[in-house]
């Protein structure tokens, strides 16, 4: 619902991902409760969903339903969060506003006048309008940084390689001099901390052997040093 709310205003999702329900009944019967369980969490538009598109803002990809979730969708599935919503995005990503041909522009909640930046500004901006407490963003020179300076919020890009790209659609192919990396988008710190966390198991380092196997280090969070 304040999804829905904070999109009217700023038009900052582009989908909604049907089973939420669905799944969140088949989590209650699990034993193991995940570390994100129950949590909502958007995802920005380029990370596949099973029965959704990527369009990286761009209208060429519009006809190509994703058969399955990437491997960080997954892995936020298996911790037992609740992917609900896909969030815009600037054309080809490779931008610091948020607007394209297909779902127009994003607005920053806290200034209607302003960009929420880019190109992970409809994460920024549904999370700063209360509409998520946590979302899935990525960033190659900015793009989840310039979001979270615009809207006021935490964001991280991990370590080159830290976490699984498999089934996110780029239009670059081959960009090897500087990493894109998918990382966390929230209000505090302690909710980047809990998602990297999350994402670093088993899970993800089965389902993607080229990530290196390296979990999360809570000494090195507490001891204030890079993440």
């Amino acid at each position: 619902g304040e999804a829905l709310e904070v999109n009217q205003e700023v038009n900052c999702v582009t989908d909604f991902i049907h089973g939420c329900e669905d799944q969140l009944q088949k989590l209650k019967k699990q034993k193991e409760k995940g570390l994100l369980y129950g949590i909502p969490i958007s995802i920005k538009d380029h990370i596949n969903c099973k029965g959704h598109i990527s369009s990286g803002g761009m209208v060429k990809f519009l006809g190509q339903v994703k058969e399955e979730d990437s491997v960080v969708v997954q892995v936020l599935k298996h911790q037992g969060g609740i992917p609900f919503v896909k969030t815009n995005i600037p054309q080809t990503m490779i931008n610091y506003d948020c607007s394209n041909p297909i779902f127009g522009q994003t607005l920053n909640p806290l200034n209607p006048q302003k960009s929420p930046g880019g190109s992970s500004g409809g994460e920024g901006a549904l999370i700063a309008g209360g509409g998520s407490i946590l979302g899935i963003g990525s960033d190659v020179a900015g793009s989840i940084r310039l979001p979270c300076s615009f809207c006021g919020l935490c964001g991280l890009k991990p370590t080159g390689n830290r976490i699984s790209k498999q089934g996110v659609v780029s239009p670059l192919i081959g960009m090897q001099s500087v990493t894109g990396m998918l990382g966390p988008m929230a209000r505090d710190v302690d909710s980047l901390a809990l998602c990297m966390k999350a994402l670093l198991c088993q899970e993800m380092f089965q389902l993607d052997p080229t990530v290196p196997p390296i979990p999360f280090n809570e000494q090195v969070r507490l001891r204030g040093a890079p993440m």
